[in-house]
């Protein structure tokens, strides 16, 4: 399993926004702690940073969230990670996250993760801490969808080099969307803080992206058709979701984005620690993990 050895990495989880797309579910509860079939969903973009071999990670979320966040997943020292958290106030759009996270990114190259983005792939942690390992300028990757106008798009030339970036066009230019996984080097806070808001009112993503496009700076990996990019923003797509993952895992016998195995693989912890982790519990994710300590080895 690949491991990003830049150690001048961090990580932003982006976990905020108001959920009201999956209205009532979300008026208690943070749409990204929300479940996934058998695990929350933030568990789902957690563990494709760790896959990445990312340690050191910022979940950003609201003020009410936060706590949520910090009851579930702690300061990540159970899993061998370093978590930490931010608070963005109002959702002031993606790109505000460098200029919260300012005194704590400046000065690294930057992962940015969409907390309700889940990957599913064949060697995803190599492919991501390779773009990590490859990033000079900025690094987005290209996954081809039916519906692009709901997306971020981009466009490529014959080449496969970025050549425009639109959020959300009404008449598409391509059907290649960008999925919320993005690198950044450390110009990146000073980029943010040049940003003015958008048509919607918000620091965009795009526009940082399209920043380090104009500069040249801007490369594009292509996902293929062995990747399923799914997420949990609406009833309908977190229905969904849920379906993918329960057929896959019970066809194959393995779990997708546990954390306690990818942290057991990755080597940051033992087999004491997972036996641990699953306590006394009964269920059938505590029996996977007694488990998994005696199974061979598998991209997870």
């Amino acid at each position: 399993m690949a491991k990003a050895a830049d150690k001048t990495w961090k990580a932003i989880l982006l976990a905020g926004g108001s959920g009201s797309r999956l209205y009532p579910l979300t008026l208690g509860l943070n749409k990204h702690l929300l479940p996934v079939y058998d695990k929350p969903m933030i568990y789902y973009s957690l563990s494709t940073l760790m896959l990445g071999g990312l340690r050191d990670i910022i979940i950003m979320s609201g003020k009410d969230a936060i706590p949520q966040f910090q009851r579930l997943l702690g300061d990540g020292s159970q899993w061998g990670l370093q978590l930490s958290y931010m608070e963005q106030a109002a959702p002031n759009g993606i790109a505000e996250c460098f200029r919260i996270a300012q005194d704590e990114i400046r000065g690294h190259n930057v992962a940015l993760m969409l907390g309700d983005n889940i990957f599913y792939s064949d060697k995803l942690g190599e492919k991501i801490s390779a773009a990590m390992a490859e990033n000079a300028g900025a690094t987005i990757f290209a996954c081809e969808v039916a519906n692009p106008s709901e997306f971020g798009v981009v466009e490529l030339d014959d080449q496969g080099r970025p050549i425009s970036l639109e959020e959300k066009p009404k008449q598409p230019r391509t059907n290649l969307a960008v999925p919320g996984f993005y690198c950044y080097d450390e110009r990146v806070v000073d980029m943010a803080w040049k940003l003015k808001p958008g048509p919607r009112g918000e620091l965009e993503i795009t526009d940082i992206n399209r920043a380090y496009l104009q500069m040249g700076e801007l490369n594009v990996k292509r996902f293929g058709r062995g990747i399923a990019w799914l997420d949990g923003g609406t009833h309908a797509a977190l229905y969904d979701a849920g379906q993918f993952i329960k057929v896959v895992e019970e066809r194959t016998g393995l779990k997708i984005a546990c954390p306690e195995e990818i942290a057991f693989r990755q080597g940051y912890i033992t087999a004491e620690d997972v036996m641990r982790l699953a306590g006394a519990s009964k269920t059938p994710y505590a029996d996977y993990l007694r488990a998994l300590v005696h199974a061979p080895s598998s991209e997870t």
